[in-house]
């Protein structure tokens, strides 16, 4: 359900009042954490590397928006996911999200030594 927090004038992506498109992209990185996360293995998580994104038309407020994933292609840690968003008239959204599934510990120790870094 789209709310005034999940709005573009909200998130200072634009000045109007329906869906921000950051918002439709955090709702569908979102759908894929949820697909792949109990396929892991203890200490493993996904982040996420790529993605391509279609907004395709504007979802006001109180607008129910479903976000749709389907994994298309899986090259060793890489995970590739489709995903369309649909209201109740059509599809507002589109596009592929990239995902690399990682060792959750090693990954951090590897972020906090890049901030030590700089």
């Amino acid at each position: 359900m789209v709310e005034m927090e999940d709005t573009a004038k909200r998130m200072h992506s634009g000045d109007v009042p329906v869906l921000a498109t950051p918002r439709l992209l955090a709702l569908a990185e979102a759908a894929t954490v949820r697909a792949v996360e109990q396929h892991l293995e203890p200490g493993q998580t996904t982040v996420g590397t790529r993605v391509e994104l279609e907004h395709l038309a504007a979802s006001p407020l109180g607008t129910h928006v479903q976000i749709g994933v389907e994994l298309t292609e899986v090259d060793g840690r890489r995970l590739v996911f489709a995903f369309e968003a649909h209201d109740r008239h059509s599809v507002v959204g589109r596009g592929t999200i990239e995902r690399i599934v990682v060792d959750r510990a090693a990954f951090l120790a590897r972020a906090r030594e890049r901030a030590a870094i700089r």
